[in-house]
This record gives C-alpha cells, structure tokens and sequence, in this order.
C-alpha cells in the first residue's frame, strides 16, 4: 500500500467572475422594456399632466377624507364647518355693520352684503392655506412615494370646496332672510342666481391656482407661512368684503386697482348673482375678468409648481 507524500491536495479555485459591461443601448433598451423612470427628476410638462389626471381617484379621496377629518374630535363634528363661518360672519355684521356702520352708505342690505363676503373670502383663504400647507403635512408621503406632487395642493382645495357646498346653502338662506328684517333691503330670488354655481367656480380654479403658488413658496421658504396671515388680512380689507370698494375707488387714482384684482372681482360676482344691490349689477366685463384671472393664476400657479417639482421633499 502507497501512500502520497505530498499531502492533501488544494480545493480548485472558485471560477472567476463573469464580466459583464453595459452599453447605453442595452441600458435604453432595458428601461424601455421594463418601463423604468429615473426618480427625482421633473418630468416633462405634458407628461405630468398626464399623470396628474391619472391619479384623479387619489384627489378625490385625499380631498373627502381631510374633509371628514376637519373637527372630527368635536361633538358637533362637521356642523362647525357651518357654525365658524356664520359666527364670524354675524361679528362682522354686528361691528362693522351696526356699531361702526362702515361701509354702509349705497348698501341695501348690509347683513346680506357681509355674509357673502365672509362666507367666499373663508373659502379662499383657507384654499391658500390648505396649499401652503399641504407639502409640510405630507412630507413623509412626499419622500416615500413617487407621485405628482400637484396632487397634494389640487386635493386640499377641492376639499374646501367640499366643506363650502353646505356653507353656500346657509350663506344664500341668511342672505335671503336678512331681507324680511325692516332694516334690510329685500333680497329676491330670480334667474340670476343660477349664476352663482359659475361664480364659485371660478373662484375655485383661481384659488387652485393661488395654492399651488402657496404651496411651492413655502416649501421652499418656510418662514413665508408667517407671513402669509398677514398677507391675507390686508387682501381682506382691500378687497370689500365688509364694505363696499365702490365708495373709495374714486378717491384714488389707484383705486381701479382695488376694484379689478382677482378677489375684489370673484366678490364681485357672487354678489351680484345673489343680492339686488345697485352697485353690483350683473356685469358682463366682470364676469370677463373672472375668467381671465381663473385661467391665468391656474396656468401660472401649475407651471409654477411644477417648476419645482424635483425640489420637493428634499430641501
């Protein structure tokens, strides 16, 4: 019997590693196959439209889900979607109306003539705070899913427009009723309230377009969220919703530029859908202005959003 010397032969050695290179055809070619996107990047325009109309669903139950949720741990629940605006509007009118009598001189009816103006300039400004808001509040969602960011601002409007049907109802009742009252001028229903669904349309694209700017500044600035209240109450006093602008725009040479921006005009109309005042009669260059100003601050607010897009969630 023989034995080998030499020991315990060596285990083989592993086989070496395939090299495989990558040309940038095979590359395109296996993103295209396989449908891949590069994250992080702003997609070109039509393509994110395109994709912002395909996550409508998405909109729809982000948008009634943070309206359920709005004063959810409340006993009255949503009925304070119908109180808070009514309340303020009734202080108004009790302050501004009857104490201070502001504004009351080419008014009729002063109780109609506030309510509206509180219950619409509601609508916009928590439209252009829910925008504001609405990157900061879904930034985990933001970072962890790849989505069209327009989608958070579009659904926090859409969701106050929720929030504003029911309101309308009791806007147009006390608007109404506040006519009976002997101190009040009498407010008629007629053909022209069928204006009111279109005037509050519009004022839902501009506001769309006002958040989306909103939303986009204070992502990139959030000290702008500070400032943005303060902003919004001088709009309010510059935009007649207490009294009328008419009385103060002849005083100024400047005063054409209180009565044509785009809130002062959106009041406007709803008015005058609404109440019987002579000084807001049904105006056909008003209505025009409406919808210019709808289509540009929604066209201007998109492309300004959408500019960023890259940007969001990682700042």
């Amino acid at each position: 019997m023989t034995v080998d010397e030499s020991g315990p032969s060596a285990p083989p050695a592993p086989p070496a590693p395939l090299e495989r290179t990558f040309d940038r055809d095979s590359v395109d070619k296996a993103v295209a196959d396989n449908h891949l996107e590069q994250i992080g990047v702003r997609p070109p325009l039509g393509a994110y439209f395109r994709e912002m109309w395909r996550y409508r669903p998405l909109v729809q139950t982000m948008a009634i889900a943070k309206a359920e949720s709005d004063n959810q741990n409340t006993y009255l629940g949503q009925v304070w979607a119908l109180i808070s605006p009514t309340i303020n509007a009734l202080v108004y009118v009790l302050i501004f109306g009857f104490l201070l009598k502001v504004g009351r001189e080419g008014i009729d009816n002063t109780i109609a003539f506030i309510v509206v103006g509180v219950f619409m300039f509601r609508f916009f400004e928590r439209s252009v705070m829910a925008g504001a808001h609405s990157l900061q509040k879904n930034m985990n969602l933001v970072r962890s899913v790849q989505f069209p960011r327009a989608v958070l601002p579009t659904a926090g409007v859409l969701a106050e427009l929720t929030v504003l049907g029911p309101a309308l109802v009791v806007m147009c009742v006390i608007a109404y009723f506040s006519g009976f009252l002997p101190i009040a001028g009498r407010v008629t229903i007629d053909w022209y309230w069928l204006l009111l669904p279109v005037a509050v349309l519009l004022t839902w694209v501009f506001s769309t377009g006002c958040a989306f700017i909103s939303a986009r500044l204070v992502a990139q600035t959030p000290d702008i969220d500070n400032l943005l209240p303060h902003v919004i109450r001088i709009l309010m006093y510059a935009s007649g919703v207490i009294f009328s602008v008419d009385r103060f725009v002849s005083q100024f040479s400047w005063g054409w530029l209180m009565e044509y921006q785009p809130v002062a005009v959106y009041l406007y109309l709803v008015r005058s859908s609404i109440l019987n005042e002579t000084a807001y009669p049904p105006d056909a260059f008003m209505w025009l202005l409406g919808v210019i100003w709808a289509v540009l601050f929604s066209v201007v607010g998109f492309l300004f959003f959408w500019a960023g897009e890259e940007r969001y969630g990682r700042d």
